[in-house]
């Protein structure tokens, strides 16, 4: 029986591709910070249940539901993933300040967002 040298000169590429967008991101929001009443079912259920609509947010970015009170700093956490899941211009530091500033209304444009990117 004859045996045959085989010489691997390059190494196969392994890994994937860790870069999906750009860091910046390429668009704005569907929709503005303060544009609560264009949706009256995240309007709703932001002010009148407002663990319902942190639950919902966080499960459907594939977190558990039970994230955002568990977690130190989870809605700006949830903000970030949205944005950069969307490729939303934007930074940590605006996350921040819009949750903090004005966080009942971020909280309805995230589920705004959601359903517009159709999670």
């Amino acid at each position: 029986m004859a045996m045959s040298n085989i010489v691997i000169s390059n190494q196969p590429m392994g890994g994937r591709q860790m870069l999906i967008g750009s860091v910046e991101g390429h668009r704005d929001w569907d929709t503005g910070l303060f544009s609560c009443c264009t949706d009256c079912k995240s309007l709703i259920m932001t002010y009148c249940c407002l663990p319902c609509a942190l639950c919902n947010i966080s499960s459907r970015v594939g977190e558990c539901s039970c994230m955002p009170w568990f977690v130190p700093g989870a809605l700006v956490a949830l903000r970030t993933r949205i944005r950069t899941l969307g490729g939303i211009q934007g930074s940590i530091c605006g996350d921040c300040v819009a949750m903090s500033c004005c966080g009942l209304c971020a909280i309805c444009q995230m589920q705004r967002e959601l359903d517009a990117m159709g999670l």
